[in-house]
């Protein structure tokens, strides 16, 4: 039977340890290019021999306490003893790679060093001894590639041959003879205390006085006290704290490796550093970042992203689509003449002059339209058109409508602004095109001209709810079940599905950004910008991780060792627009503000919105006593710039894309049933109903608003009171911010269920006032309503899985409470700040809210400008001792 091993990958941030791990075992975890992405170990087998299984350590920089990573990895290395180590070094840094690996030498483990990204290090024309090295270390050493997959074999065979000799690496003597000297007093007291291998490893933790590090040695405190006056000794001779004299014998023993290992060349400076004197200069590095996330957010909305979405949206969720060409383009020449013709306008407006005759005209625009013209629907079209004969109906004036539907100008231009029924409001200048009459031979002659059919030309594909709905009714389904799966099923989530182009494009230039090594320089970059307002460059880290997801962003602020930082990142972080989000921007703001794509600019500036947000949040709070003290150190390497290979790039961006499609298919799925359930059921107060609960569409005289009736009308309706002030006081627009706190994309199926937007196209203007309606004020598009309901959406408490999340890192019900209630208090208050300023300057409102609104920017300036109070050192402890409890 074949011996089977665990082997531990271990690294600092940035060296390839992820990559590969992804290549070993086909994994498909996540490669990053800042600290703490990988916050817990991650095991998988090998590709090639499922006896050997590895364990992908968080990346860290030491084995000192000093993070929750560093804890985690050096409680596996110490505690649970992998059989072997490997640990990957990043050559073109490989001075600060050796500090760990010095370290990993002492933990009584065999050792295997890689050393990784040799190609690059050949391009700045240096070059490592690999024999000199071992000699040194005294430890295997192996060249290898993780991108490029080079070696790799033979790395981990060298571990498989180590872990199966079980001979624990030979800890260096790195340090001053006074030192090696008062470590060999430590071991010889702690001597049976521990493993044989171990015990240089807790010797050295014994003189640094890392007390966690030590406990497993079960030493009394007067042992422990024992060793006192060796260590001090020591100190008073190097005039120095224990550990930063263990910290710099370290680096000592490192440069004489560097010296008689490494060959550095001296001269012109590398492409990279070419490139970080630009993208990381202190006047041009946020205009450029601002200018990449804008070009970013441009493609996926403005470009690329949004015509794939719109393909997806106008033919797998609404019209359909041809598989051949040659049937399309002899169909979209049909449907033109067709159209031009104005059948349509000359029928619709024949039954409406009909109509205002007094003619009864139920049911004929329906048998007009049916799909099968049947004894019946012929007999209601012949009692109409004997009717309108004897009313001697003839229409003046009729609208003219392209072939979306959608009202047309003189000029052709679509009139996106209607009034309440439906109608037309022209602009100033506008006249709106109409046909001169429509006598009754007309209108027979439209009869004889119905819209040309797609089915009818072959190679026809039907939209996703057009199929379901045909299958249900030929299986003999109910309304109840068709409703539900094609409004409820298909319409909500489709709604969200259908945005996966857009996200997928924008996840593919982000991911790029991130793996060739430029969001590293962002980080350090805005550390500039951040420690003017209180947080460090390593808050800005899990911001970055959010724009994907918020659940691994706020996981990411394990990395902020000052407990005020950690809590506040984790508060404050969520504000970044996630892909969740994206929908919200990309439909919402899209179709409200126009066609034609014209709203591209609105993706980053809801991005940015979310920064400011944050900014402002961190200054304010920063002058709170909860949340005093100054930002922690941002000490980062900057890894060369490189492009990521295929596969490793293409992985990341599947896992976002992929954690989006999974939501979609679980908790958007439930969400979007529960919706439909609620907007469906009721109590009936119309003729027919006789106040009786049930499925309301198929109650007798239900009317075209029944869902005014629904369950989801009356919550919407009792707590809209709450969003009144921001301009969105309706039950619509109440229940979609509700169903949002499941998920972010719950807002956008919401809408799907309401409106029904699976039948309708982007370029539809009945799309457009379905949101419209929600934001409309005499008429009129009420914008900073608008844009008060998506600031409050996006700054509010996020999903219920990234407050799961932020409830276990805050480690405190108080705490976490603190934050869901600041998030969406500050996204309400902003949310009111945009519609009464924007009333107050347009409408010219002046009321109570207007007051309130003026009050409360008052005290957010105020909190802004005030020095920074003065603390009470006292309360410092008090402070950090409830902190450390909290903990």
């Amino acid at each position: 039977m074949a011996e089977k091993y665990n082997i531990a990958l271990a690294g600092n941030p940035n060296c390839g340890k992820t990559t590969l791990f992804n290549e070993l075992t086909g994994s498909n975890g996540y490669v990053g290019n800042w600290p703490g992405v990988t916050v817990e170990k991650k095991m998988a087998t090998w590709k090639k021999d499922h006896d050997v299984t590895f364990v992908d350590l968080p990346g860290i920089y030491s084995l000192s306490p000093y993070s929750p990573e560093e804890v985690v990895s050096r409680d596996y290395v110490v505690n649970e003893r992998p059989d072997a180590v490997i640990d990957l070094l990043d050559v073109t840094n490989i001075e600060r790679n050796l500090y760990l690996t010095t370290q990993l030498l002492e933990a009584g483990r065999p050792v295997v060093v890689g050393l990784n990204m040799c190609d690059l290090l050949k391009q700045h024309g240096e070059t490592i001894d690999v024999k000199e090295l071992s000699h040194m270390l005294g430890v295997p050493v192996v060249e290898v590639s993780a991108l490029r997959n080079h070696n790799l074999d033979k790395l981990v065979r060298e571990a498989e041959r180590a872990a199966k000799e079980g001979t624990p690496a030979k800890p260096l003597e790195c340090f001053s003879p006074e030192v090696e000297e008062a470590l060999a007093k430590i071991a010889k007291g702690i001597e049976g205390q521990c493993k044989p291998e171990l015990v240089r490893w807790y010797a050295v933790k014994v003189f640094e006085r890392d007390v966690d590090a030590i406990k497993p040695l079960g030493l009394t405190a007067e042992e422990v006290k024992a060793f006192e006056p060796t260590i001090e000794a020591v100190e008073r001779d190097r005039d120095d704290d224990a550990e930063s004299i263990i910290t710099g014998d370290r680096y000592d023993f490192i440069a004489k490796v560097m010296d008689r290992a490494v060959k550095k060349s001296v001269g012109a400076l590398s492409t990279s550093e070419k490139i970080d004197r630009v993208v990381t200069n202190r006047i041009l590095g946020l205009p450029i970042f601002i200018a990449v996330m804008c070009l970013v957010y441009y493609i996926a909305i403005g470009t690329v992203g949004t015509a794939a979405t719109d393909w997806v949206n106008d033919n797998l969720f609404s019209d359909g689509f041809f598989v051949s060409s040659a049937s399309q383009q002899q169909y979209e020449s049909d449907e033109e003449a067709w159209s031009d013709a104005n059948y349509d306008d000359m029928i619709s407006g024949y039954i409406a002059a009909a109509a205002d005759k007094g003619v009864d005209t139920d049911g004929v625009q329906d048998a007009i339209d049916a799909d099968e013209q049947t004894s019946e629907t012929q007999a209601t079209i012949e009692k109409f058109e004997a009717a309108a004969k004897k009313a001697d109906v003839v229409a003046t004036d009729v609208p003219v409508t392209d072939g979306d539907g959608n009202f047309v100008d003189t000029d052709g231009n679509i009139i996106t602004k209607l009034d309440s029924d439906g109608n037309p409001v022209l602009a100033s200048g506008q006249k709106l095109e109409t046909l001169s009459t429509v006598t009754e031979a007309d209108f027979e002659d439209a009869l004889d001209h119905p819209e040309p059919d797609q089915h009818d030309y072959g190679n026809f594909v039907d939209s996703i709810p057009t199929a379901a709905t045909n299958a249900l009714t030929a299986a003999g389904a109910s309304d109840v079940v068709i409703s539900l799966v094609v409004d409820g099923i298909i319409g909500g989530v489709g709604s969200v599905l259908g945005f996966i182009p857009q996200i997928f494009v924008l996840f593919i230039l982000l991911c790029f950004l991130e793996d060739c090594g430029y969001m590293s320089r962002v980080a350090f970059v805005m550390d500039r910008v951040f420690r003017r307002f209180g947080l460090s460059g390593k808050s800005f880290i899990p911001m970055i991780v959010s724009s994907g997801c918020g659940v691994p962003g706020v996981l990411s602020t394990k990395t902020i060792e000052n407990e005020h930082d950690r809590r506040m990142t984790a508060m404050l972080t969520t504000m970044i627009p996630c892909s969740a989000k994206l929908p919200i921007i990309a439909l919402v703001m899209g179709v409200l503000v126009g066609s034609d794509n014209g709203a591209w600019w609105v993706a980053p500036m809801f991005y940015f919105m979310g920064v400011v947000a944050i900014i402002v949040s961190a200054v304010m709070l920063k002058k709170t006593k909860p949340f005093q003290g100054e930002p922690v150190p941002f000490v980062m390497e900057l890894p060369d710039y490189h492009l990521p290979s295929v596969k490793s790039w293409m992985l990341h961006v599947w896992e976002r894309v992929s954690a989006y499609v999974k939501k979609a298919g679980t908790i958007i799925f439930a969400a979007a049933v529960g919706i439909w359930v609620l907007s469906n059921f009721g109590i009936a107060g119309w003729d027919g109903g006789n106040g009786s609960f049930g499925f309301l569409q198929s109650m007798d005289g239900a009317p075209d608003t029944y869902m005014d009736y629904s369950i989801l009308a009356g919550v919407g309706g009792a707590l809209s009171f709450i969003f009144a002030p921001l301009g969105f006081g309706n039950w619509q627009a109440t229940a979609s911010t509700i169903s949002a706190l499941i998920a972010k994309e719950n807002l956008v199926s919401t809408f799907g269920v309401l409106y029904g937007l699976g039948s309708a196209t982007e370029n539809s203007v009945s799309m457009w006032q379905g949101f419209a309606n929600m934001f409309t004020i005499g008429g009129v598009l009420h914008v900073g309503a608008m844009c008060g309901f998506v600031a409050f959406n996006m700054l509010c408490a996020p999903c219920f899985a990234a407050m799961g999340t932020i409830r276990k890192q805050m480690d405190d019900p108080k705490w976490f409470w603190f934050a869901i209630g600041y998030e969406c208090g500050f996204g309400w208050v902003v949310g009111l700040l945009i519609n009464q300023f924007y009333e107050l300057a347009v409408f010219g409102n002046f009321g109570f809210w207007t007051v309130v609104a003026f009050a409360l920017l008052a005290l957010m300036l105020f909190q802004l400008f005030r020095p920074m109070p003065k603390w009470d050192k006292k309360d410092d402890k008090i402070l950090d001792s409830l902190s450390e409890e909290a903990a």
